[in-house]
Protein backbone atom coordinates (compact mmCIF):
# COMPACT_ATOMS: atom_id res chain seq x y z
CA UNK A 1 0.00 0.00 0.00
CA UNK A 2 1.27 3.34 -0.87
CA UNK A 3 2.08 5.34 1.79
CA UNK A 4 1.23 9.37 2.01
CA UNK A 5 4.78 10.42 2.33
CA UNK A 6 5.51 8.59 -0.66
CA UNK A 7 2.32 9.82 -3.32
CA UNK A 8 3.43 13.40 -1.56
CA UNK A 9 6.93 12.92 -2.44
CA UNK A 10 5.62 11.94 -6.07
CA UNK A 11 3.74 14.90 -6.61
CA UNK A 12 6.13 17.20 -5.41
CA UNK A 13 8.65 15.58 -8.14
CA UNK A 14 6.29 15.91 -10.81
CA UNK A 15 5.11 19.71 -9.78
CA UNK A 16 9.32 20.34 -10.07
CA UNK A 17 9.41 18.56 -13.24
CA UNK A 18 6.69 20.68 -15.04
CA UNK A 19 8.17 24.05 -13.05
CA UNK A 20 11.01 23.16 -14.79
CA UNK A 21 10.33 22.15 -18.21
CA UNK A 22 8.05 25.79 -18.03
CA UNK A 23 10.88 27.48 -17.34
CA UNK A 24 12.94 26.09 -20.13
CA UNK A 25 10.61 26.88 -22.40
CA UNK A 26 10.28 29.99 -21.65
CA UNK A 27 14.10 30.47 -21.34
CA UNK A 28 14.01 28.90 -25.30
CA UNK A 29 11.00 31.52 -26.44
CA UNK A 30 13.94 34.24 -25.12
CA UNK A 31 16.62 32.86 -26.74
CA UNK A 32 14.57 32.60 -30.03
CA UNK A 33 13.80 36.37 -29.78
CA UNK A 34 16.39 37.96 -28.00
CA UNK A 35 19.67 35.25 -28.42
CA UNK A 36 21.47 33.41 -25.43
CA UNK A 37 23.72 36.57 -24.60
CA UNK A 38 20.90 38.19 -23.27
CA UNK A 39 19.27 35.09 -21.52
CA UNK A 40 18.07 36.30 -18.06
CA UNK A 41 16.96 34.21 -15.37
CA UNK A 42 14.66 37.30 -14.03
CA UNK A 43 13.06 37.94 -17.01
CA UNK A 44 12.30 34.37 -17.16
CA UNK A 45 10.97 34.24 -14.18
CA UNK A 46 8.87 37.37 -14.41
CA UNK A 47 7.58 35.97 -17.85
CA UNK A 48 6.46 32.58 -15.49
CA UNK A 49 4.97 34.84 -12.34
CA UNK A 50 7.59 33.76 -10.24
CA UNK A 51 9.60 35.24 -7.63
CA UNK A 52 13.75 35.49 -8.76
CA UNK A 53 14.33 33.61 -5.47
CA UNK A 54 12.15 31.00 -6.62
CA UNK A 55 13.34 30.50 -9.77
CA UNK A 56 16.75 30.36 -8.32
CA UNK A 57 15.80 27.30 -6.54
CA UNK A 58 15.34 25.07 -9.93
CA UNK A 59 18.33 26.75 -11.33
CA UNK A 60 21.48 28.63 -9.38
CA UNK A 61 22.53 30.67 -12.18
CA UNK A 62 22.51 31.75 -16.12
CA UNK A 63 24.88 29.46 -16.69
CA UNK A 64 23.09 26.62 -14.97
CA UNK A 65 19.98 27.14 -16.82
CA UNK A 66 22.31 27.87 -20.27
CA UNK A 67 23.72 24.32 -19.61
CA UNK A 68 20.60 22.47 -19.25
CA UNK A 69 19.38 24.30 -22.61
CA UNK A 70 22.49 23.17 -24.15
CA UNK A 71 22.05 19.38 -23.09
CA UNK A 72 18.58 19.30 -24.02
CA UNK A 73 19.91 20.44 -27.53
CA UNK A 74 22.40 17.56 -27.93
CA UNK A 75 20.65 14.99 -26.96
CA UNK A 76 17.70 15.97 -29.34
CA UNK A 77 19.61 16.65 -31.70
CA UNK A 78 21.61 12.78 -31.19
CA UNK A 79 18.25 11.17 -30.67
CA UNK A 80 17.27 12.66 -34.34
CA UNK A 81 20.23 11.23 -35.62
CA UNK A 82 20.09 8.20 -34.01
CA UNK A 83 16.31 7.53 -35.05
CA UNK A 84 17.01 8.41 -38.45
CA UNK A 85 20.11 5.88 -38.85
CA UNK A 86 17.99 3.40 -37.15
CA UNK A 87 16.31 3.21 -40.25
CA UNK A 88 18.59 1.99 -42.17
CA UNK A 89 21.41 0.44 -39.95
CA UNK A 90 21.98 -2.62 -41.83
CA UNK A 91 22.18 -0.93 -45.30
CA UNK A 92 25.78 0.14 -46.68
CA UNK A 93 27.65 2.77 -44.80
CA UNK A 94 27.35 5.54 -47.24
CA UNK A 95 24.12 5.14 -47.16
CA UNK A 96 23.82 5.43 -43.24
CA UNK A 97 26.41 8.36 -43.05
CA UNK A 98 24.52 10.25 -45.45
CA UNK A 99 21.12 9.48 -43.98
CA UNK A 100 23.03 10.76 -40.70
CA UNK A 101 23.64 14.25 -41.82
CA UNK A 102 20.28 14.46 -43.61
CA UNK A 103 19.07 13.93 -40.00
CA UNK A 104 21.34 16.68 -38.55
CA UNK A 105 20.76 19.51 -41.46
CA UNK A 106 17.00 18.41 -40.62
CA UNK A 107 17.01 19.20 -37.27
CA UNK A 108 19.01 22.15 -37.12
CA UNK A 109 16.36 24.11 -39.64
CA UNK A 110 13.57 22.71 -37.41
CA UNK A 111 15.18 24.13 -34.46
CA UNK A 112 17.75 27.16 -35.81
CA UNK A 113 17.90 28.79 -32.50
CA UNK A 114 18.95 25.63 -30.51
CA UNK A 115 21.21 24.62 -33.51
CA UNK A 116 22.76 28.51 -33.07
CA UNK A 117 22.95 28.11 -29.07
CA UNK A 118 25.24 24.95 -29.58
CA UNK A 119 26.99 25.36 -33.03
CA UNK A 120 26.54 29.62 -33.28
CA UNK A 121 28.88 32.05 -31.32
CA UNK A 122 30.32 31.26 -28.04
CA UNK A 123 27.94 33.23 -25.35
CA UNK A 124 29.71 35.74 -23.27
CA UNK A 125 31.00 34.74 -19.89
CA UNK A 126 30.04 31.46 -20.02
CA UNK A 127 32.17 28.39 -20.55
CA UNK A 128 30.74 25.04 -20.96
CA UNK A 129 30.99 22.47 -18.26
CA UNK A 130 32.52 18.62 -18.48
CA UNK A 131 28.85 17.56 -18.52
CA UNK A 132 27.31 18.54 -22.26
CA UNK A 133 30.36 16.30 -23.56
CA UNK A 134 28.44 13.06 -23.81
CA UNK A 135 25.21 14.55 -24.96
CA UNK A 136 27.68 16.93 -27.94
CA UNK A 137 29.68 13.07 -29.19
CA UNK A 138 26.26 11.56 -29.87
CA UNK A 139 26.36 12.65 -33.37
CA UNK A 140 29.90 12.45 -33.60
CA UNK A 141 30.35 8.97 -32.15
CA UNK A 142 27.37 7.23 -34.57
CA UNK A 143 29.68 8.82 -37.54
CA UNK A 144 32.45 7.26 -36.01
CA UNK A 145 30.55 4.12 -35.67
CA UNK A 146 29.87 3.98 -39.61
CA UNK A 147 33.38 4.50 -40.55
CA UNK A 148 34.20 1.21 -37.74
CA UNK A 149 31.61 -0.62 -39.59
CA UNK A 150 33.22 0.34 -42.70
CA UNK A 151 37.22 -0.21 -41.82
CA UNK A 152 36.38 -3.72 -40.07
CA UNK A 153 34.34 -5.16 -43.27
CA UNK A 154 35.44 -4.01 -46.62
CA UNK A 155 37.96 -1.52 -45.71
CA UNK A 156 37.85 2.09 -46.47
CA UNK A 157 40.30 3.79 -49.00
CA UNK A 158 41.36 7.06 -46.70
CA UNK A 159 44.70 9.01 -48.47
CA UNK A 160 47.87 8.87 -45.75
CA UNK A 161 48.71 11.76 -43.54
CA UNK A 162 51.18 13.70 -44.20
CA UNK A 163 54.54 13.43 -42.17
CA UNK A 164 53.58 16.55 -40.39
CA UNK A 165 49.98 15.23 -39.49
CA UNK A 166 51.40 11.62 -38.05
CA UNK A 167 51.67 12.97 -34.55
CA UNK A 168 48.55 14.95 -34.26
CA UNK A 169 46.72 11.88 -36.03
CA UNK A 170 47.75 9.39 -33.75
CA UNK A 171 46.60 11.84 -30.77
CA UNK A 172 43.14 12.20 -32.09
CA UNK A 173 42.87 8.16 -32.64
CA UNK A 174 43.95 7.44 -29.58
CA UNK A 175 41.68 9.64 -27.80
CA UNK A 176 38.55 9.12 -30.17
CA UNK A 177 38.48 5.69 -31.74
CA UNK A 178 42.27 3.75 -31.04
CA UNK A 179 40.74 0.68 -33.51
CA UNK A 180 41.13 3.07 -36.39
CA UNK A 181 43.96 4.36 -38.39
CA UNK A 182 44.95 7.68 -37.95
CA UNK A 183 44.12 8.62 -41.13
CA UNK A 184 40.96 8.03 -40.91
CA UNK A 185 40.06 9.55 -37.44
CA UNK A 186 41.96 12.79 -38.73
CA UNK A 187 39.44 12.69 -41.95
CA UNK A 188 36.64 12.00 -39.54
CA UNK A 189 37.55 15.38 -37.47
CA UNK A 190 37.74 17.31 -40.99
CA UNK A 191 34.07 15.96 -42.24
CA UNK A 192 32.59 17.03 -38.87
CA UNK A 193 33.88 20.23 -39.24
CA UNK A 194 32.75 20.66 -42.56
CA UNK A 195 29.28 19.11 -41.95
CA UNK A 196 28.31 21.71 -39.31
CA UNK A 197 30.16 24.32 -41.49
CA UNK A 198 27.77 23.28 -44.19
CA UNK A 199 24.75 23.10 -41.99
CA UNK A 200 25.74 26.55 -40.41
CA UNK A 201 26.10 28.29 -43.93
CA UNK A 202 22.33 27.60 -44.63
CA UNK A 203 20.58 28.49 -40.88
CA UNK A 204 22.32 31.06 -40.36
CA UNK A 205 21.86 32.80 -44.08
CA UNK A 206 24.68 32.56 -46.00
CA UNK A 207 23.75 30.21 -48.80
CA UNK A 208 21.02 32.94 -49.59
CA UNK A 209 21.44 34.22 -53.10
CA UNK A 210 24.15 31.72 -54.14
CA UNK A 211 23.00 27.99 -53.02
CA UNK A 212 19.43 27.99 -54.78
CA UNK A 213 18.65 23.88 -54.56
CA UNK A 214 19.81 23.32 -50.77
CA UNK A 215 18.78 19.80 -50.53
CA UNK A 216 20.67 18.25 -53.79
CA UNK A 217 23.72 20.59 -52.38
CA UNK A 218 23.95 19.26 -48.99
CA UNK A 219 22.98 15.61 -50.30
CA UNK A 220 26.13 16.02 -52.55
CA UNK A 221 28.81 17.55 -50.37
CA UNK A 222 28.33 14.79 -47.57
CA UNK A 223 28.74 12.34 -50.35
CA UNK A 224 31.99 14.12 -51.06
CA UNK A 225 32.39 14.28 -47.03
CA UNK A 226 31.84 10.78 -47.12
CA UNK A 227 34.55 9.79 -50.06
CA UNK A 228 36.95 11.78 -47.99
CA UNK A 229 36.84 9.27 -44.80
CA UNK A 230 37.30 6.25 -47.16
CA UNK A 231 33.48 5.52 -47.62
CA UNK A 232 32.68 4.32 -51.11
CA UNK A 233 29.43 2.93 -52.48
CA UNK A 234 29.40 -0.53 -52.57
CA UNK A 235 29.48 -2.59 -56.21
Amino acid sequence: MTSNASVTKGARARAREEVTAAIKDEARRQLAAEGAAKLSLRAVARELGMVSSALYRYFPSRDDLLTALIIDAYDSLGSAAETAHAGVSGEEPLRRWTVICEAVRGWALEHPHEYALIYGSPVPGYSAPESTVRAAARVGQLLIDVVRDAHQGRGVAVQPLPGELRTEGERLAAEFAPDLPPAAITAMVAAWAQLFGLVGFEVFGQFNKLVEERSAFFSHAVRQLAHGVGLLPQG
